[in-house]
């Protein structure tokens, strides 16, 4: 029974990292990065939570005929901009787990 005193303990610690996740979560959603293309002639911003809020398109490039460009520059950003917010969201997740939970290969908890 030296055990369960032990289990009681780590489930407290399983507990208290649910709340922070949740918590970080809703921080996350509040953080924001920018992808850009075309030397910043279009910007992505993307929340925490990978969650488009704001595209932005210069001018010169809407009046350009280059439709096919443009929507590269588009992608580009977009994805650039995710690409970042999933790290920034992976940073802020390890922060919350380390030291909690063993390093347990193929141990993969849910962040959203």
């Amino acid at each position: 029974m030296a055990g369960l005193p032990n289990m009681s303990g780590m489930m407290k610690q399983i507990q208290k990292m649910q709340e922070k996740m949740a918590q970080v979560q809703e921080e996350l959603e509040q953080r924001t990065v920018v992808g850009e293309a075309g030397g910043g002639m279009v910007k992505a911003t993307v929340n925490g939570r990978q969650r488009l809020t704001a595209l932005a398109i210069e001018r010169e490039v809407l009046t350009g005929e280059d439709q096919d460009m443009l929507e590269d520059l588009i992608l580009a950003a977009v994805n650039k901009a995710l690409e970042e917010s999933q790290k920034m969201a992976q940073e802020e997740m390890a922060k919350v787990t380390s030291g909690i939970l063993p390093n347990i290969p193929g141990l993969n908890l849910p962040g959203f």
